[in-house]
């Protein structure tokens, strides 16, 4: 999707002993091109100077000490003091004898005084069990089986390939005795489920650690670090593994949208509005109350692209679901005169953000061809899924959601009123070569008592199921990708009700389809 280019920055490798970074690192990371952050920042077990232990390395430029508490020392934040890297704003420090599953945090003093707090690691690669926030040193020890996938995977998910995509919260999707699966029960039940039912792909609501679980993983803390509510990093790994191995891909839903205010978390970082902008109008989302990223900083950028390449390299994810882009491109989104601020120019585009969205993407696409880029954006922002040479966002694929709105409307009618309404369905005939479309039965459809698919249906019980198929028939035969999500899924059981099947599952339709070849260029 994107022209390729002569070279992207990315680290320099060269991270030096007892904690410090190496220039080259600092130099990216500034810039805002350094994608590889985790292998430098955060804590990595190493060997230094014959002992065992670990590096520590924190960005907090508007700290005026800095110390990582744990375990190890008692949490005592005079024990373990980090060193200021020259001027960029980055604490390192070597401490022998901490082993990997060691319980860590920051413990930082602002320059501008206030209250101090000890904040998990940005950049950890797993955490404690919430309601507990504490980070873990972890280190890779994965073998991963996949290979025959990886290789092919530019041409399964080719434009010209059919792609069936089954959406699911990973702590809702089966729930025996009323508890979740772990990552690698589901590795069984899910691999086995999604293949019988004929899907190319799955997509994981966002697997990030997050403090509130009714968020869904939507207001995450832990961009390098997933869940621990269903198991160790490893476990994950081995759950993704397993889909490959069955020819199934993944996508993963990812957030870097907007970030939630708890304390441990990445709101005033280090005693000043570090990942976010400081006016409320620029860096407080109204909806989610929730806070906004600062695209224009460099270091925000080189963070949140790093997150999407560490999911892409370590946990072999086949495809990336960008959440609410529509809030990230305009300024004024879901704001009322006088609650926005302007562009330079005077306009409502977030122009910071839009130039984000364009360097994750060629990022994304020369680094890891063949990896698929999807956007979650709701308004009639032009060449989303275009090139960005071309003046595109540089995605490969747009949600439309416009036709799910208008087909469910469309089949809750009784049919006698529907030929007064058809021009629900033949709308999107419009603007159906405009981009290319993933066509959502998403998750936002069955939330808050809005019902299955099932239910969304006209009639009684012997007329729904019908109508049903007659809509996911619409779906699969349009110029489109198709997607459905776990619970605005149908089972019409014996009695003619909608609910899960006997193993609790909500199961999804069994149609399966997607582009045809050649259609959707």
């Amino acid at each position: 999707m994107t022209k390729k280019k002569s070279s992207t920055r990315r680290s320099s490798a060269a991270v030096c002993a007892a904690g410090r970074l190496g220039d080259d690192d600092a130099y990216l990371f500034r810039e805002g091109t350094h994608y590889r952050l985790w292998e430098t920042l955060g804590a990595h077990a190493v060997r230094a100077a014959g002992k065992k232990g670990a590096n520590f390395a924190v960005w907090a430029p508007a700290a005026k000490t800095a110390s990582v508490v744990g375990d190890f020392n008692a949490w005592d934040p005079t024990a373990h003091p980090l060193e200021l890297q020259g001027e960029s704003g980055i604490w390192t420090g070597f401490v022998p004898d901490v082993t990997v599953g060691a319980l860590y945090k920051f413990h930082l003093v602002s320059t501008l005084g206030g209250p101090v707090v000890d904040k998990a690691d940005p950049f950890a690669r797993a955490t404690e069990l919430p309601p507990q926030t504490a980070s873990v040193l972890w280190q890779p020890s994965y073998g991963w089986n996949d290979g025959d996938w990886i290789s092919t995977r530019a041409s399964r998910q080719a434009a010209n390939r059919p792609m069936s995509i089954y959406e699911l919260h990973l702590g809702s999707w089966k729930r025996p005795g009323g508890e979740p699966l772990s990552y690698r029960q589901m590795a069984d039940e899910l691999v086995d489920y999604v293949g019988s039912m004929g899907f190319t792909h799955v997509e994981f609501l966002p697997p990030m650690e997050h403090p509130f679980y009714g968020s869904w993983g939507y207001q995450c803390t832990g961009y390098f670090a997933p869940t621990s509510r269903y198991g160790a990093p490893e476990d994950l790994m081995f759950l993704i593994d397993r889909l490959h191995q069955a020819e199934i891909g993944v996508v993963l839903d990812w957030v870097p949208s907007h970030f939630p205010g708890d304390e441990h978390g990445l709101f005033r970082f280090d005693g000043t509005h570090l990942f976010e902008h400081a006016d409320p109008k620029l860096g407080f989302h109204p909806d989610w109350k929730s806070h906004i990223f600062n695209y224009g900083r460099p270091e925000v950028r080189s963070f949140l692209i790093s997150s999407a390449m560490y999911w892409i390299e370590c946990f072999h994810v086949d495809a990336i679901r960008v959440d609410a882009v529509a809030s990230m491109l305009y300024r004024d989104y879901s704001r009322a005169d006088g609650e926005w601020i302007p562009n330079e120019f005077g306009g409502r585009e977030n122009i910071e953000a839009i130039a984000f969205l364009r360097q994750l993407n060629d990022a994304v696409h020369e680094i890891h061809p063949g990896v698929t880029m999807i956007a979650e954006e709701s308004t009639a922002w032009p060449m989303v899924s275009r090139p960005t040479y071309i003046g595109g966002l540089g995605f490969d694929m747009k949600w439309d959601l416009g036709w799910m709105h208008d087909t469910l409307d469309y089949m809750k009618l009784d049919p006698i009123h529907r030929r007064f309404h058809h021009n629900a369905l033949t709308f999107r005939m419009a603007y159906a070569w405009t981009e290319r479309f993933v066509l959502p039965l998403s998750h936002d459809e069955v939330v808050h008592g809005k019902g299955s698919l099932l239910a969304k249906m006209s009639g009684d019980d012997w007329q729904n199921s019908p109508t049903c198929e007659a809509s996911m028939a619409t779906c699969m035969d349009s110029r489109a990708r198709s997607f459905s999500s776990w619970g605005a899924s149908w089972h019409h059981g014996p009695n003619g009700a909608t609910r899960p099947n006997s193993s609790g599952v909500w199961p999804s339709t069994t149609f399966t389809a997607g582009c045809k070849p050649g259609s959707n260029a």
